[in-house]
């Protein structure tokens, strides 16, 4: 191989530590911010269960380590969570010089919208499906049963909860993509409603803990996301593919063009 080809390799292997150290940087400042409050953290995501517990009843640690493991591990998830943005952001400097102009110009809104929804899909769940959920759990556990839930698996549920809405909430993104670079169309979508229900539910099964509440909680909410990205996606049929051709037309137009 050619010195002139490695080139290339290594000063994109470059840019690529670069922007890692970046979003590692951004985690890390955010962890050192938040750790003094790991436990006041804990406490304010185990308010939904608090709150629904019987009088007298409280959550437990099964583990020796586990009162000072566990909220420290939710303060590495959250400070991942908060940085998010900036993640992103390093995501799309690292690719936006491979990029068309038309492709600058809708990634970030994007990377906008896709972040905005991320955390309302989480808000969702702490909000919303949580207290609904827990207090269902609650009026039907059996009789002689008390609820003392482990901290550890607690934190387990609510993550891969927090993670299923927010990446369920991505729905409309994912349907303006493929809209946008002509891959299907509104029109096909809407033929294909009721397998996009059933299959709402199916991936509901998937992302969450196996009880109906939290599925059904999670595919009826992607379903409505469903209809607010196919709604959207009419304005950006094809354009992708319509957008990239008139550039390329344009660069050919350019080499062919003689020069002076």
């Amino acid at each position: 191989m050619a010195v002139e080809d490695t080139q290339p390799l290594i000063s994109h292997l470059i840019e690529l530590r670069k922007r890692l150290l970046n979003c590692i940087i951004a985690v890390f400042v955010i962890f050192l911010a938040l750790v003094y409050f790991a436990n006041d953290i804990y406490h304010a995501v185990a308010a939904p269960l608090i709150s629904h517990m019987p009088h007298g009843a409280s959550m437990i640690a099964t583990d020796v380590a586990s009162p000072f493991f566990t909220p420290i591990k939710l303060t590495i998830v959250a400070s991942v969570f908060l940085a998010v943005p900036v993640i992103l952001y390093q995501v799309w400097a690292f690719v936006a010089p491979a990029l068309y102009r038309h492709e600058r110009k809708l990634v970030m809104p994007l990377l906008f919208s896709s972040t905005f929804l991320f955390y309302l899909g989480v808000a969702f769940a702490y909000f919303i499906v949580f207290p609904l959920a827990f207090g269902f759990f609650a009026k039907t556990a059996p009789e002689g049963v008390q609820m003392a839930t482990d901290i550890a698996k607690y934190l387990d549920f609510v993550m891969t909860i927090f993670m299923a809405f927010g990446v369920a909430f991505e729905v409309p993104i994912a349907i303006v993509l493929l809209c946008w670079t002509g891959i299907t169309t509104p029109e096909d979508l809407r033929k294909k409603r009721p397998y996009i229900l059933v299959g709402a539910f199916i991936v509901a099964m998937l992302l969450t803990p196996p009880d109906v509440f939290s599925q059904t909680l999670l595919a009826i909410p992607m379903y409505c996301l469903f209809e607010i990205g196919v709604f959207f996606s009419r304005y950006y049929v094809g354009k992708g593919r319509k957008d990239q051709d008139s550039e390329a037309d344009d660069e050919q137009e350019d080499d062919e063009t003689p020069a002076a």
